[in-house]
């Protein structure tokens, strides 16, 4: 959700998490161009041209480091994903709709149920709108996402755009439901007046117009890894929502943030599955790209965050939301040491050299963390400076 460029271990959010070290790429292909951090007035651009002022500081990267043979695993496992995957797809006309949960526009009680909705929204602190507007942004840059999926080797990406293999018909159909979320909460702080819709809606276009680099190197053993865990914070972050906006007696709002994580979990379970037959199949590698993707800290979506203001929002967005309970770092080790265990990184056995190294980097990687962020979190605690937020009109909120 920017972890590589900020003080590591001080923020997390379920946009955004620490990690604790960095390694080399591994595999071969073509190395990426370096880019550094673009200033919001380049010279030579012309004022009416669109330039993403904020990007990713990249070093030199494998772009495609899927060796060709494990190509073949992904095409064996064609049918393995109809029957195991495809499943966790909701037909559209079984599933919820935003218009479920939101005043309905064309009955003669619409502004009366718009005004109720305000008044349970009053009583909300701005700390959450914070977090609601963040995880709304993060949500509404969906095509960045579906473009990660897409460019993953090994043919599990949508080559033709309506390709029926199991990987593509998941891919969109996945992307369809998650767009659900956007929308939802989009309309919703819309109608709670509480939000500067204009700059929300200017992070948004920066966001998507910026991309992200989630560091998988087309890899879809890399790339799995990293959809599981996203999933996952996001089901713990929207679900902490829902806990926290109900103690403030808007209930609407917490069923609609519970509704969005209980997506999310059934995504996760999805994401895990496959790499939990990735692991059955191919233990050794599989285990290494997992420890690649923790050693060399997993971006969040939304890093490249910008309102056109504010050049460290996806830092504060990322603090406040770890002050207030809605995603800490102990909740990101919590994710770690869940998807340890799910996928039994404990107990395998028959692995190569670096594959043990794996596996024991891993198995050690959360107790280490835990007692990390402890140091830190007591740090943070000693100044706890307020910033003002455009999205809610300037107002001030603590780090």
């Amino acid at each position: 959700m920017v972890m590589y460029l900020m003080a590591p271990l001080r923020y997390c959010s379920a946009l955004h998490a620490p990690s604790l070290s960095s390694c080399p790429r591994r595999g071969s292909g073509a190395l990426s161009t370096v880019v550094t951090m673009a200033s919001k007035a380049r010279i030579g651009t012309p004022e009416n041209s669109f330039t993403p002022p904020r990007q990713a500081p990249h070093q030199a990267q494998v772009m495609h480091s899927l060796p060709p043979e494990k190509k073949e695993i992904f095409d064996s496992l064609e049918r393995w994903a109809e029957d195991n995957v495809l499943v966790f797809l909701k037909p559209v006309e079984k599933s919820w709709q935003p218009q479920d949960y939101l005043p309905d526009p064309s009955s003669e009680g619409f502004y009366d149920e718009v005004k109720e909705l305000r008044e349970r929204a009053e009583d909300i602190p701005d700390d959450y709108f914070v977090c609601l507007v963040g995880d709304m942004v993060t949500e509404e840059a969906l095509p960045t996402y579906q473009t990660m999926l897409n460019i993953l080797d090994g043919g599990v990406g949508d080559e033709t755009g309506t390709s029926l293999t199991s990987w593509a018909i998941w891919t969109r159909a996945w992307t369809a439901e998650e767009n659900r979320h956007g929308d939802l909460m989009n309309k919703y702080l819309y109608l709670t007046g509480r939000v500067d819709m204009r700059q929300t809606e200017k992070t948004i276009q920066y966001l998507i117009g910026a991309g992200m680099d989630p560091k998988s190197e087309s890899n879809p053993y890399l790339g799995f890894v990293y959809t599981s865990f996203q999933e996952r914070a996001t089901f713990v972050s929207h679900g902490n929502t829902a806990r926290h906006v109900k103690k403030y007696g808007d209930l609407k709002l917490a069923q609609i943030c519970g509704t969005i994580a209980a997506d999310e979990k059934r995504h996760e379970t999805a994401y895990t599955k496959i790499v939990e037959k990735l692991f059955e199949i191919d233990p050794d590698y599989t285990v290494q790209a997992f420890a690649t993707m923790m050693r060399k800290k997993i971006t969040m979506p939304a890093h490249l965050m910008y309102d056109g203001q504010e050049d460290n929002l996806f830092d504060h967005f990322s603090a406040v939301a770890q002050r207030v309970g809605v995603y800490t770092a102990m909740d990101y080790a919590d994710i770690l040491e869940f998807l340890v265990q799910r996928w039994n990184v404990a107990d395998l056995t028959g692995l190569s050299g670096e594959g043990r190294r794996a596996q024991d980097f891993l198995c050690s990687l959360g107790p280490r963390f835990r007692k990390l962020e402890e140091r830190a979190q007591g740090k943070v605690k000693q100044s706890s400076p307020v910033v003002p937020f455009s999205w809610i009109f300037g107002r001030e909120v603590q780090l």
